[in-house]
């Protein structure tokens, strides 16, 4: 009889690790599948991100210019969001580590927008401006030479308010 339970919980035993085992097969397959999936999904890349800052970049100019701050408020964030996604999605680019450099100039850049201080903003995105080449520079970019917009590159878009 003690041969017969043992024969029997040792079979369970061994039917339950044959079942955990193919349970573990399925869980490291599908993690397998997710981690491909993962990888094929689409990032931005650093150029188009960057496109899209230059971009806000000029629009910021001609809404703080027509002293539209709500307009320049949404700009720079927009900016400051798009250097957020340079951070999460292009991490492992070198040129990445640079944001830290534009920062404390969007961050006055966007104190002034609140004090909406004309003269100030202009001085200020200059100096956005300027970082913005000094970055490009320093990462064997300076090909690429950003400048204040003169003319607006979005017609359809009214800045005045």
């Amino acid at each position: 009889m003690r041969k017969t339970i043992f024969t029997i919980c040792m079979a369970t035993f061994l039917f339950s690790c044959n079942q955990n085992n193919k349970r573990i097969t399925t869980l490291e397959n599908q993690i397998k599948a997710i981690e491909k999936e993962l990888n094929d999904t689409y990032k931005p890349g650093f150029g188009i991100t960057m496109s899209n800052i230059q971009l806000h970049h000029s629009k910021l100019w001609f809404a703080g210019l027509n002293q539209n701050w709500e307009l320049a408020e949404f700009e720079i964030h927009e900016i400051k969001e798009r250097f957020d996604d340079i951070e999460k999605y292009q991490e492992d680019k070198k040129e990445t580590e640079m944001i830290t450099m534009i920062k404390p100039f969007l961050d006055s850049l966007d104190k002034t927008i609140e004090e909406k201080d004309i003269n100030k903003f202009k001085i200020n995105y200059g100096s956005l401006t300027n970082t913005c080449n000094r970055c490009h520079k320093v990462n064997n970019h300076e090909f690429i030479e950003i400048k204040i917009p003169d003319f607006k590159s979005i017609s359809n878009q009214i800045f005045k308010k």
